[in-house]
């Protein structure tokens, strides 16, 4: 038999947090900035709602949704594990990957995670007793309407226990104050059958928040304010009209002694005809420190014989090689646009290197992600003649503003090749800077 553990709520859920824990009201989203815990409490709310279940004897399901499949392991399936271990019952359940369930082996109660982007399975699903629905990270997805269509898919399959199934939205709302989310769950506070709940990490009474933590916070709140309000207050702080604060872009005349570069990565944007290609080679340091070390650019406006693909090809081998051998470490990644065949195709011809194709997304939440990298203070370049076009990209970078005042803002894509390369490099090394939280 397996041990009992008793859990002190109130040492486990922040006070801020009671409305949440003690809700009887069938929708309930909570908002806030990162470290707020939000994620955490809604974990532990839904393993104590299905032990009260198991308790009775009774077999009860959850279903926890991300946008993206491929984001379920690393977070949400975890965090409901990190949940069933603090109530010390998660002997008692099977976890599998594929498909992803947790199980209770005596009851058949289940956990059961989905990616909203293989929405034909979530609809046809078979999942009867129905107790609650978790969305987590609410902000990836693209309408109010994707929210109906979930809740009507679920609400269905009410346990017979239940009075109606809980949803649980979760998710950082986004810098810009007209992303449809911000608008929705504005529009949702006061209605009866909902909570609107904020939090940041300030809520945190009970010392989650540890001092190394406080520091990266802190750090951040020096470099750039508008970002951690954004970030760790969790405030729509609007977009403004220049996309990148260039105090963030440190320039450098050498490399540090203190910090030497471990490897590199590359990151090429084409343009062929009428538009420049680029290509940026970036030192990662052994602090994860990102150093731009050196732009290749080539424009082939206004000439009239304009280079063909085959001597891009040389041309990228010729820069490429240098790189190695100037600063003699390992090439890593070498990112180039998903878009672009020509070239990828050309240099693997040629010299059978294969350029990986960046994962996109959509443009406004990749620059956030190199907004990450520059609030940390951990951008520089060498300042030097090939990187001032890099330079001056940047400063003229600008959002639309036209599109300011809608769900899906734009930038002005005038003159940005190297701009274009410095996000493809950051969305594709998430994980290795630092970033992928």
């Amino acid at each position: 038999m397996s041990k009992q553990v008793v859990v002190n709520i109130q040492k486990e859920v922040n006070p801020h947090f009671r409305s949440v824990w003690t809700s009887k009201k069938p929708y309930n989203i909570l908002r806030g900035g990162r470290n707020s815990f939000k994620s955490s409490v809604i974990a532990l709310k839904l393993v104590y709602m299905i032990l009260q279940y198991i308790h009775k004897g009774e077999k009860a399901n959850i279903v926890v949704i991300r946008k993206v499949a491929n984001t379920i392991r690393h977070s949400v399936f975890l965090k409901i594990q990190w949940a069933l271990e603090k109530f010390g019952v998660l002997e008692q359940f099977q976890a599998t990957v594929s498909p992803f369930e947790i199980r209770h082996t005596a009851t058949g109660s289940a956990f059961y995670f989905y990616g909203s982007d293989d929405f034909e399975k979530l609809k046809s699903n078979d999942i009867d007793d129905m107790i609650a629905v978790w969305i987590e990270e609410a902000a990836e997805f693209d309408s109010e309407e994707e929210f109906d269509q979930l809740n009507i898919t679920f609400m269905r399959q009410k346990h017979h226990l239940a009075d109606f199934v809980y949803f649980f939205w979760s998710y950082n709302p986004p810098r810009n104050p007209y992303h449809f989310i911000n608008e929705w769950s504005d529009k949702m506070k006061g209605e009866d059958d909902y909570l609107v709940h904020h939090s940041s990490y300030l809520d945190d009474e009970l010392g989650f928040i540890t001092q190394q933590m406080l520091d990266d916070i802190n750090r951040i709140k020096e470099n750039d304010y508008d970002y951690y309000r954004y970030i760790y207050l969790g405030e729509p702080v609007g977009l403004g009209t220049n996309v990148y604060n260039m105090n963030l872009f440190k320039p450098i005349n050498e490399l540090f002694e203190d910090d030497p570069i471990i490897l590199i990565d590359t990151a090429t944007d084409t343009g062929h005809q009428v538009s420049a290609t680029t290509h940026l080679a970036f030192g990662l340091t052994a602090k994860r420190n990102v150093i731009l070390l050196d732009t290749y650019y080539y424009n082939p406006s206004g000439k009239a014989n304009k280079k063909a693909p085959s001597q891009l090809s040389d041309e990228f081998f010729e820069w490429y090689t240098e790189m190695r051998e100037k600063y003699k470490k390992p090439i890593d990644v070498m990112t180039i646009d998903s878009a672009e065949g020509a070239l990828r195709n050309q240099i693997y011809k040629d010299y059978a290197i294969r350029l990986h194709p960046v994962v996109k997304k959509k443009k406004i939440d990749m620059i956030d992600n190199v907004h990450s990298l520059l609030a940390e203070g951990r951008f520089y370049y060498l300042d030097t003649e090939n990187n001032q076009v890099f330079i001056e990209e940047h400063k003229k970078y600008q959002w639309d503003a036209d599109s300011l005042k809608t769900s899906n803002p734009k930038t002005i894509e005038v003159d940005d090749h190297t701009v274009d390369c410095l996000i493809y490099y950051v969305n594709d090394n998430l994980r290795k800077l630092g970033l992928k939280h």
